[in-house]
């Protein structure tokens, strides 16, 4: 990134800052900040949630959720209990009176919204609801993580399980992983291999994993990205990220096989450098095979 870059984000924040309010201490006109106004909205008309999911989606730490909360508990709003299976666990709601507010607070914010564009002419308002989804797509992108898992994991199986699901679905005669080359996801367990997986708000979104076989190339396996997800560069992310681990295992080559029903992703493997070579495994559900050659400082 470049020193423009940098500044560009940071005068386009001061400005969505003092548009939307969020300097004042009563957010919208109402009684509460931005951030109590905000946990309410998030909070929603349906519950009890589970507290911690509701921090992982707004990325805040505990300890300025349970203040807020407080606050929003002090004046009525919300109710804080313990989950009726699991004492350990905190969940919220929101009581009468937090649905009130958070109607008014909904109400207040399409005025806001419709203020913000009233000023414009169609083709203005246009323009910026466009530019809007696509900084909204752009910035949910970069608040996915990606770490190193293993297979076992409970998110990293839960990717796995949803990659058979969908491919049981998309292949003609459906899919069985037992009846693949990997039957035994283990294989992306080091030293033998890698397991990625991505998350979006702690929840999982993505996975890839990475074979490193002795003296052979590396192959990459269980490429999958949520379909809430698609169209966040995910894939092709994950599927960098493998080859910079494998060039950093002193891998100069990278296979994989995919089905032809997975049209796209034989796309991003043609768009991503990636040469159709002949068979080199004999894996029942691949009909293309592909083969790319890693430099030195692959991303």
């Amino acid at each position: 990134m470049t020193t423009e870059q940098v500044e560009r984000v940071r005068r386009f924040n001061r400005t969505v800052a003092e548009r939307i309010g969020v300097l004042h201490d009563r957010y919208l006109g109402g009684a509460r900040p931005y951030g109590q106004a905000r946990l309410l909205w998030q909070i929603g008309d349906e519950g009890p949630h589970d507290i911690r999911g509701v921090r992982a989606r707004l990325g805040l730490d505990s300890g300025y959720v349970s203040r807020l909360l407080r606050a929003l508990e002090r004046d009525g709003l919300v109710a804080v209990e313990p989950h009726p299976r699991d004492r350990r666990v905190r969940t919220v709601r929101l009581t009468e009176a937090g649905r009130r507010e958070r109607a008014l607070l909904n109400d207040r914010s399409d005025a806001l919204a419709a203020a913000l564009l009233a000023p414009l002419d169609a083709r203005q308002r246009d323009r910026l609801t466009s530019a809007m989804a696509e900084v909204e797509r752009l910035l949910t992108a970069s608040v996915v993580s990606v770490d190193v898992l293993d297979p076992g994991h409970p998110d990293a199986a839960y990717c796995l399980r949803s990659y058979a699901a969908e491919l049981q679905e998309l292949f003609e005669g459906g899919f069985d992983p037992a009846h693949s080359l990997l039957p035994d996801p283990g294989e992306l367990r080091a030293p033998r291999g890698l397991f990625l997986v991505a998350r979006l708000h702690g929840e999982p979104v993505g996975c890839a994993g990475l074979k490193l076989p002795a003296g052979a190339p590396a192959e990459i396996k269980r490429l999958w990205v949520h379909p809430r997800t698609r169209g966040l560069g995910l894939a092709r992310r994950l599927l960098s990220e493998l080859e910079e681990r494998a060039a950093r295992h002193g891998c100069d080559v990278v296979r994989l096989d995919t089905n032809q029903a997975l049209e796209a992703a034989t796309r991003l493997y043609r768009g991503s450098g990636y040469a159709e070579v002949p068979a080199f495994n004999d894996e029942p559900y691949a009909h293309h095979w592909f083969e790319k050659r890693l430099t030195p400082g692959t991303r």
